[in-house]
């Protein structure tokens, strides 16, 4: 990779309570040289599904990493689905979710290299509490400050 090149680490999430409900969106975005967090943020949604919740939050991360100049971005989603929508494994049946799988893979496309990678829930936990606290706060929550409490 050339020195101006940026690699980033995208953790999304998103939720909704109840299917559909009120929904939310979380997007942490690292530097992968240093973990250093260039962005992180939830994102409000009204009632949506947890799918659409769910590709809202990846939208988010892939947005935010394009802003920031981003060439090399490795998403990670505890959502088995959509990776597997977004690297060919499983067709889009859903037709609420054609269309941010498109505007999904557009920006997908933008990158010199981008990856999918499904985790566990448990390796997701920044994402998921951005997703939470705008669902409680119904509103975005943009570049959120860090927690003083939180555990690294």
């Amino acid at each position: 990779m050339s020195p101006d090149s940026l690699h980033v680490v995208i953790h999304i999430d998103g939720g909704s309570r109840g299917n559909p409900g009120p929904a939310g969106a979380g997007a942490v975005v690292q530097a992968k040289a240093d973990n250093s967090i260039l962005y992180k943020g939830g994102v409000f949604l009204g009632k949506a599904t947890n799918n659409v919740a769910e590709y809202s939050g990846m939208i988010t991360g892939l947005t935010a990493a394009k802003e920031l100049n981003a060439t090399h971005v490795e998403l990670f989603s505890d959502s088995q689905l959509l990776v597997r929508q977004m690297i060919g494994q499983y067709r889009v049946k859903n037709v609420g979710l054609k269309p941010l799988h498109r505007k999904a893979s557009d920006l997908a496309e933008e990158f010199v290299k981008c990856s999918f990678t499904h985790v566990r829930r448990e390796e997701n936990t920044a994402a998921d509490k951005l997703a939470n606290m705008a669902m409680d706060a119904k509103t975005n929550i943009l570049d959120a400050a860090p927690d003083p409490y939180e555990q690294d």
